[in-house]
């Protein structure tokens, strides 16, 4: 195989301090009870940086400031204003976007090719996106005055730290909220750098405020008598108890779960073209995607022709180094994730599955797991049910379309699908049948802030993205 020379991004565009507070009321600060964690690069286990946790007087202090902005300032400024703010933090994110990436890959283990040419470039679209809708709202068809809601509690994960932060942020500020945003305890760096872009882009104190810590937090957070407006997303598990906490109050909800897509490819695929598609749907950033295409549902008289084609493609992956520019699979965002990672598979082999992965030697420090794809499942097996979210694909096949369809909608989740096929006809023939909230066809993980994104079923409620992501911060 053809060896690429290293390639390593440099880590001096990001200046890491030893330790960082809590962003609130436009300034960081201390925790009450000064408990922190560690940040960790899983690629080498090296401690980033010293992390403050928040308690609940921390939450308490935050939600009054938000409660404060919105009120004093927010709330009543003018959609045009609103947006000038909105234009500048963008503009500040393309202009820090290289320090954003690197600190990103850093801190989460996802290639920095990911993070340099798909995160940070939609990050900057949307909030340049819902700038534009600042002033607009009375366009967007929710009737003629629609109103901001108040104070919006957004807890986000770790898969896409500044991306997800930039899908609750640009809409809830775009719609005239303010809001206190929980990063993941694993990858809060990147959402402290980007406190710093509100400082730096004359945000007015108390409308963004950024407590981090870990589940306790979080909960504080959400179940808080202040907050009017709560946005998760995450694990299916942690959606449930959120849903339970907030019913019966008056607070509105956005839940983005988790999933099990199909990726469905018939004898009419142009299999090269599906292929990539394949690799996209699973190995895109080690897996850890809500929508990532974990099952493939290949038509029997080409399953042969496409899981060669899908293995001589996977023995070509680059696993290693998150900041080698060459790196196409990163490291496992935790211990904690690589050991489900683990316990999942391990349930495919012995369940009677055939697990297959390209050669590949794996570093000796972090968290890794090598790209892996099973045969032989049928629906009963756990990796089959489950969301693994990591690299792995459990392949499965079909004769005729309805029972491609069939086989697609027999999960508890609902939140993508992809289509490969030559006939326009039946992509639309099954798009009409497969209950998830987006459909892919012939291409998957294509994202754009002017599209709704969203699940049914175990996969959430709600939409994040496009006109219909700001029905979630409006009054309407």
């Amino acid at each position: 195989m053809f060896e690429y020379a290293p390639a390593p991004e440099s880590r001096s565009v990001v200046d890491l301090k030893p330790s960082y507070g809590l962003f609130i009321d436009g300034a960081f600060v201390d925790p009450t009870d000064g408990d922190s964690f560690k940040s960790i690069n899983p690629a080498s286990e090296e401690v980033l940086a010293e992390i403050a946790e928040a308690g609940a007087p921390d939450v308490e202090r935050a939600v009054r400031a938000a409660r404060k902005a919105y009120d004093k300032v927010w709330g009543p400024m003018p959609g045009r204003d609103r947006a000038k703010y909105l234009y500048r933090i963008a503009r500040l994110i393309q202009e820090r976007s290289r320090e954003l990436a690197v600190l990103e890959s850093l801190d989460n283990g996802k290639p920095i090719k990911e993070s340099r040419d798909v995160d940070l470039p939609l990050v900057a679209a949307h909030f340049f996106y819902y700038a534009g809708w600042a002033d607009k709202l009375e366009h967007a068809g929710f009737g003629s005055n629609p109103r901001s809601i108040g104070v919006a509690a957004q807890v986000i994960p770790w898969n896409f730290p500044l991306l997800m932060l930039a899908w609750k942020i640009a809409p809830a500020l775009a719609a005239g909220n303010t809001v206190v945003l929980k990063p993941a305890e694993t990858t809060s760096l990147t959402a402290l750098l980007f406190a710093e872009i509100c400082q730096q882009a004359d945000l007015p104190p108390g409308v963004v405020n950024i407590v981090t810590g870990a589940g306790d937090t979080g909960r504080a957070l959400v179940e808080h008598p202040g907050v009017d407006k709560v946005a998760f997303t995450g694990s299916t598990d942690v959606g449930r108890a959120i849903a339970r906490s907030v019913a019966g109050t008056r607070k509105k909800l956005t839940l983005e779960l988790g999933g099990k897509a199909a990726n469905i490819v018939f004898d009419d695929a142009p299999i090269d073209q599906a292929v990539e598609g394949i690799v996209n749907g699973i190995f895109f950033n080690q897996g850890h995607v809500c929508c990532a295409g974990s099952r493939l549902l290949v038509q029997e008289n080409v399953a042969d022709r496409v899981l060669e084609s899908l293995k001589r493609r996977m023995a070509q992956l680059r696993v290693g180094d998150p900041l080698d520019k060459n790196t196409d699979v990163g490291a496992i965002n935790s211990a904690a994730q690589l050991e489900r990672i683990r316990e999942l598979s391990d349930a495919g082999t012995a369940e009677g599955a055939e697990r297959w992965s390209p050669p590949c030697e794996l570093p000796e420090r972090g968290f890794w797991f090598a790209p892996t794809i099973f045969t032989g499942v049928t629906q009963a097996h756990r990796i089959a049910r489950e969301e693994i979210f990591g690299p792995v694909l459990s392949v499965l096949t079909f004769r005729t379309p309805a029972e491609a369809v069939e086989k697609a909608n027999n999960t508890p989740y609902g939140l993508s699908a992809g289509i490969w096929t030559d006939k326009g006809s039946r992509i639309l023939w099954m798009a009409d049948r497969l209950r998830a909230g987006v459909v892919w066809a012939n291409t998957f993980n294509k994202f754009d802030p002017t599209s709704p994104f969203g699940g049914y079923k175990e996969s959430g409620y709600g939409r994040e993205g496009g006109r219909h992501g700001l029905e979630a911060y409006l009054n309407v």
